[in-house]
């Protein structure tokens, strides 16, 4: 395995971060919940220590699905969650006021079982709370000991401004990145280079259509988000364009001898230095194929074949 040490901070994660939305049980088709607690350990097994899941994810499904699959290991990872969604008769909102930081880690320790969380993550801002008191809470939080660190999620140009006096306080930022999904890159290198803090992408298979098990005419139960036209990846133009990048993928993977997700994933480890990725996972052996991306780089023109036709 791979391993970083998270800006502003002692935590040694792995490159690999288990990413934790399926374990909600929501909106990935069909999820069993032992293949979950199999993936689980499939990753401690295999050095993976990092694993990301968050309040909303199955409405704390997920973290009781990981706390259950950790169980005493959970002393020896690094657990991240976040907060700052919520969900009412009226819809999704956001919500960053310190009372509610309060609530939603009190519910988030009790669900995985855990006196503490190793980095505590602003889900999305709220546009109202100033940074000041979000920071402040969870300095508060962090004295009391229920958190190590805190972090940052989904944070673009328009919110950059309002960091600038907190600039090593967070030791990581996630966005949505991957060769399907570019267009957050500029602001998670801004995030990095002008804040300080080490960069985690998600959806770094770009919701699975990286993995090369997809073509023109696959079709998802209803079950499952990605039948929904809002995820891009798998539909019209967007779909052929990343059937194209797959297709650039594929000689490559053959090349390493890895799988063609294991290709994905070592492309932000290459093109994004000292980041961690998030993946998502249901079963053990999606786990296997994804360490696939451990202990190897792309050639200098692998790298930019696969920068040039995901642009």
């Amino acid at each position: 395995m791979e391993y970083i040490k998270l800006q502003n901070s002692d935590l040694e994660v792995s490159r690999l971060c288990m990413g934790g939305c399926p374990m909600g049980g929501y909106g990935w088709g069909d999820v069993q919940e032992q293949e979950l607690l199999d993936a689980i350990a499939c990753a401690v097994e295999n050095g993976i220590n990092f694993f990301d899941t968050a309040d909303t994810y199955g409405l704390g499904q997920s973290e009781k699905i990981l706390a259950k699959g950790l169980g005493a290991k959970r002393k020896n990872v690094i657990i991240e969650s976040k907060f700052g969604v919520r969900f009412g008769k009226e819809g999704t909102s956001y919500d960053n006021s310190p009372a509610y930081i309060q609530k939603c880690l009190e519910g988030t320790l009790q669900r995985l079982n855990t006196d503490y969380v190793d980095v505590y993550i602003v889900h999305y801002r709220d546009g109202k709370t100033p940074m000041a008191d979000v920071v402040g809470k969870l300095e508060d939080l962090q004295k009391e000991g229920k958190l190590r660190y805190f972090g940052l999620s989904n944070i673009h140009e328009d919110g950059m401004a309002e960091l600038e006096p907190f600039k090593r306080k967070f030791v990581c930022c996630q966005d949505e990145y991957s060769l399907a999904c570019r267009k957050f890159e500029t602001d998670l290198l801004k995030v990095r280079n002008e804040i300080g803090v080490t960069p985690l992408t998600w959806g770094s298979l770009g919701q699975g259509i990286l993995t090369g098990k997809y073509d023109r005419n696959t079709n998802f139960e209803q079950n499952d988000r990605r039948s929904r036209d809002i995820y891009v990846n798998f539909h019209g133009e967007k779909l052929a364009k990343n059937l194209d990048i797959v297709d650039a993928m594929r000689p490559i993977a053959e090349a390493h001898k890895v799988s063609v997700a294991a290709v994905a994933i070592r492309f932000i480890m290459d093109h994004l230095k000292d980041s961690a990725v998030l993946v998502g996972a249901k079963r053990p052996a999606q786990i296997m194929g994804n360490l696939e991306s451990i202990g190897w780089s792309l050639t200098p023109e692998e790298l930019k074949t696969l920068d040039e036709i995901s642009r």
